[in-house]
């Protein structure tokens, strides 16, 4: 009902004043009109729903009582109406060949199916090459443009969602964006380039899967007195995880970048790079001018020494140039 409520409001407006990111969003979700009178909705959703009256007028007041305590969030897109011709947009990221995410995307889903550390390695050491290429070229090539940091919203579920906030803080701070966690509504807000953002939304998923492929293969744990400690070393596990991850990408960018730079006629990247952060900075200080550091408190040294060897082993590779 919702999704349809989103339907309905997009009708007045132009395919050419709607944002791509917003229609995509749109497209994900599956909203379309698909009812003839407006008048007629309720009755036509109860019969496609299968339920009684009662249970149609039930759920249409919840979506209101849900829709009226949601806070305002700040806008990451024009909203519809509002967006113009040459908007950076989702195709914005289209200066430089797109094949080149997709390929990513097949290393990584490689990499996360296989069962041998080696392999899975090599596949996300060239995930990564090609993610910094392509950062890389569109610093580049737009050098010349007036671009500005765009923001994306990735969900961060439940459980242990304060492990996973702060591997995803990891992963973007490595790609030169910022992560800012609103955990009563589970998501973070991730501010950043388009390429980036590519980046770090691939990245952060694929060592996601890697990480809990881990932690579950360590199975459950308990004291001497037989009580459960599964959670406390799960949370170890994915904090400690996090920490080393960090540790690890800041390496492999730093090496990335001095490789870059070392180029003929790539002297300019080095400063480049580095007031693009300051614009991700300044943007994210804009937009969350409030916005507090959390502390993770960890109890389950196990846990962590696990998380740890885990992160080690984890696949990423440096960031070098893309054949």
């Amino acid at each position: 009902m919702l999704v349809d409520a989103m339907a309905a409001a997009m009708r007045p407006f132009a395919a050419a004043t709607v944002d791509e990111r917003w229609t995509a969003q749109l497209v994900a979700a599956g909203a379309k009109v698909w009812w003839e009178r407006d008048d007629a909705y309720l009755d036509g959703w109860r019969e496609r729903e299968g339920v009684d009256e009662q249970t149609a007028v039930g759920c249409a007041l919840d979506v209101l009582s849900v829709l009226d305590v949601l806070p305002v969030l700040p806008e990451l897109c024009p909203p519809p109406g509002q967006a113009r011709g040459g908007s950076l947009g989702v195709t914005s990221n289209r200066l430089v060949d797109a094949r080149k995410l997709d390929r990513v995307r097949a290393l990584l889903a490689k990499a996360e199916s296989t069962s041998f550390p080696e392999e899975a390695e090599a596949f996300t050491a060239k995930a990564q090459e090609l993610m910094a290429r392509h950062s890389i070229d569109y610093a580049l090539l737009s050098e010349s443009r007036r671009d500005e940091p765009l923001g994306r919203r990735l969900g961060v579920d439940n459980p242990y969602e304060a492990p996973k906030a702060l591997l995803l803080d990891a992963v973007a701070s490595a790609n030169r964006c910022r992560s800012v966690w609103t955990q009563m509504y589970g998501f973070a807000t991730v501010l950043g380039f388009p390429p980036d953002l590519d980046a770090v939304e691939l990245l952060y998923t694929s060592l996601l899967v890697q990480a809990t492929a881990a932690m579950t293969y360590q199975g459950s744990r308990t004291d001497a007195a037989g009580r459960s400690r599964t959670r406390s070393f799960r949370q170890a596990f994915l904090t400690a995880y996090a920490h080393r991850i960090r540790q690890r990408l800041a390496d492999a960018t730093g090496a990335a970048v001095a490789e870059a730079s070392s180029g003929p006629g790539r002297g300019e990247l080095v400063p480049l790079l580095t007031a693009r952060e300051d614009a991700v900075d300044k943007a994210t200080k804009s937009m969350f001018p409030q916005v507090v550091g959390k502390s993770m408190p960890v109890s389950n040294r196990e846990g962590w020494i696990a998380g740890v060897a885990a992160a080690d082993a984890a696949s990423l590779g440096i960031r070098g140039e893309l054949s």
